[in-house]
């Protein structure tokens, strides 16, 4: 996703970042990582979060009303108008990458792992969350007649990639991330609204160099 005027954003709360932050910071803790880039950082909210927590936190964001809102409610943070589709080494290198409900936007999710190959240091860890798809959630929401819904085709900007575990962990391989672990997190875990991939980079990985 390039570069965008307005997504939608405002300074309100968002509904996922309630269940998606914990578990974000329940891997993170467990890592410790010193510098945490928040790709497709939105209105900032889960970047302030990261920054309270103790890390040192840079936010990107494609959207300029994203930007906006984000500089407005956390004036002392740093936030970047960017994709991620972009060579994000000149903003250094980072610990850990979190990518929260980003990668179901992307025409091309592909680059936004390059992109994240290139940024972590070796070693360092990522983390994506997206909707979960499973048997019994596809089921249910089949039941229900909301896939109309649940495909929002009739927005902008909306989701245009449905995930499961399985294609999402042979993207990730695809890109040199391997033996994902997983979380689904809000609902029981059948019926969960997102999934949580964690993986780590290879610590013999050489970095690329920066431009």
């Amino acid at each position: 996703m390039g570069t965008i005027e307005r997504y939608g954003w405002s300074t309100n709360a968002v509904e996922s970042h309630d269940y998606l932050l914990p578990a974000i910071l329940e891997v993170l803790g467990e890592k410790r990582p010193r510098r945490v880039l928040d790709l497709g950082s939105g209105n900032g909210r889960i970047t302030a979060a990261l920054a309270r927590a103790g890390y040192d936190t840079v936010g990107i964001e494609p959207s300029s009303d994203g930007i906006d809102a984000a500089r407005l409610s956390y004036p002392e943070l740093s936030f970047i108008r960017g994709s991620a589709y972009d060579d994000l080494t000149s903003h250094g290198l980072f610990d850990a990458i979190v990518s929260a409900e980003v990668i179901e936007h992307l025409y091309s999710p592909q680059k936004m792992i390059e992109t994240c190959q290139r940024a972590l240091n070796p070693g360092g860890v990522l983390i994506i969350t997206t909707p979960y798809h499973g048997y019994w959630k596809n089921l249910a929401i089949s039941i229900v007649d909301g896939w109309d819904k649940h495909f929002t085709a009739l927005h902008e900007h909306m989701h245009i990639k449905f995930w499961s575990k399985r294609t999402l962990t042979r993207l990730l391989a695809d890109g040199g991330f391997h033996r994902p672990r997983w979380k689904n997190v809000g609902r029981i875990p059948a019926l969960a609204k997102s999934m949580i991939a964690i993986v780590q980079k290879d610590s013999t990985v050489p970095t690329s160099p920066r431009p």
